[in-house]
């Protein structure tokens, strides 16, 4: 991915586009490394823009553990302009709305207004990005806030499971970590710690703003980088932070089993190894395969599970991928007495698809998976604008619509069935919420 600046004092403007399935898209680069991507689609008319930082969980040390997302809550709580009440009250005034997230690898912040409010959405997000106060108060009324949402995670066995998964594979390296922090991190955390991270991490060239919808490229270059005048987003840092500050995620232990012993009516369930990182050329089969074994109803572990034994309301498979490292896992949720037969056959559905392979049949519907629901997603612009940012800063380019069907299209079944004797024969991490003893289950 670069993020080289341009010559001095000026943007470096491309059309990356010109999709028949979507809209125009063009890049630039501006001065400060920042880049500026969108997609105008003259038939819609709102559009979704949105402000995504290639910093994550994983880019924080130890001591640090949760300063992304409490970040991404402070810089919504004001800045040298406006208040906390007229960043939300300028957007909604106008029916728009506004929210943010944090995940392991990237934060985004985002709005989505009607086209003729864009240049107002422009100013206040860029105004909340760049230049947040971070007033003290503030740290710690979204303190108690955080913490509050740490303790409503843990009533939560739904969630808390995927987090204990992760740390099964993961073990102390930061992807094994929760996004969120905890009270351990969180309770102690300063607003130095937090302005450090702040200055030191939210640098231009680390920044994508993407938008997409019924607007025009270079007003929306202009106006942002209007918005950003006189902030330090206007600037490329002379020394900017690496964009992973953490050791890769190699994994060395072994299959793990971790428990989490709670009084729930329902059991928790995943089971899974270490898969293959984003930029895999086998990504595309390993999407086929997942639809094939637990990606909707018509799938093996649904109809093995549910459908004719009705042991589970809930079961299905997903795989996540990072810059260097995946995972692949199945999910379920059940009667805690009926863990052991889910996980018998959840095992020995897994050990037939790595030893067998799956169907032409299956191919061909994994496939149709894999497109229609890639397709039927880019209906709306916040899809589209999320689309421009994750090709930009997690890819490194766009690929263009045609092009990624025709890379699903050409996934064959020795691809599949390949990746599946590879994948499916790891040993497998546990991990499980509910009504058992620390020891109850092994890998």
């Amino acid at each position: 991915m670069s993020s080289s600046s341009p010559a001095a004092g000026r943007a470096v403007t491309r059309t990356l586009s010109d999709d028949p399935l979507g809209g125009t898209v063009r890049r630039t680069v501006l001065p400060s490394g920042l880049r500026v991507l969108t997609e105008a689609i003259p038939t819609m008319r709102s559009v979704s823009f949105g402000i995504w930082v290639a910093v994550g969980s994983r880019d924080e040390t130890g001591t640090q553990a949760g300063a992304a997302h409490f970040l991404e809550h402070l810089l919504f709580k004001g800045t040298r302009k406006r208040s906390a009440l007229e960043i939300s009250s300028e957007i909604e005034a106008v029916g728009g709305e506004t929210n943010a997230f944090t995940t392991k690898e990237y934060t985004c912040y985002y709005a989505r207004v009607l086209d003729e409010d864009l240049p107002l959405a422009i100013d206040v997000m860029c105004d909340a990005v760049a230049d947040s106060v971070l007033a003290a108060a503030d740290v710690e009324t979204e303190r108690g806030v955080i913490l509050e949402e740490i303790a409503m995670h843990d009533d939560e066995p739904g969630d808390e499971v995927h987090d204990l998964f992760a740390r099964a594979i993961y073990g102390d390296h930061p992807l094994g970590r929760l996004i969120s922090g905890t009270e351990e991190t969180v309770t102690p955390m300063t607003r130095r710690q937090i302005q450090g991270f702040y200055r030191s991490r939210y640098t231009a060239p680390q920044i994508v703003i993407a938008a997409a919808g019924n607007l025009d490229h270079a007003a929306v270059v202009k106006l942002v980088r209007q918005a950003l005048g006189g902030t330090p987003l206007d600037t490329d840092p002379a020394a900017p932070a690496p964009h992973r500050a953490t050791t890769p995620a190699v994994r060395t232990q072994p299959a793990t089993t971790l428990v989490e012993p709670k009084e729930t009516e329902q059991a928790h369930v995943l089971l899974g190894c270490p898969a293959i990182d984003r930029t895999d050329e086998r990504r595309f089969a390993l999407g086929v395969l997942n639809n094939v074994l637990g990606g909707g109803m018509s799938s093996r572990l649904f109809q093995e599970i549910r459908e004719q034994r009705g042991l589970a309301y809930s079961v299905y498979s997903y795989a996540s991928q990072y810059a260097d490292s995946g995972v692949f896992a199945v999910y379920a949720g059940c009667a805690p007495g009926k863990v052991d037969e889910v996980l018998d056959l959840t095992r020995a559905e897994l050990a037939r698809v790595a030893a067998e392979g799956i169907t032409e049949a299956e191919l061909a519907r994994g496939k149709g998976m894999s497109k229609g629901s890639f397709v039927l997603g880019l209906e709306d612009t916040g899809s589209r604008m999320s689309r421009l940012a994750k090709g930009e800063l997690l890819y490194g380019n766009l690929m263009p619509v045609d092009e990624l069907l025709a890379r699903v299209d050409a996934v064959t079944l020795a691809d599949v069935n390949g990746l599946a004797a590879e994948l499916l024969g790891r040993p497998m991490s546990l991990a499980v919420v509910g009504p058992f003893d620390s020891g109850a289950f092994t890998a």
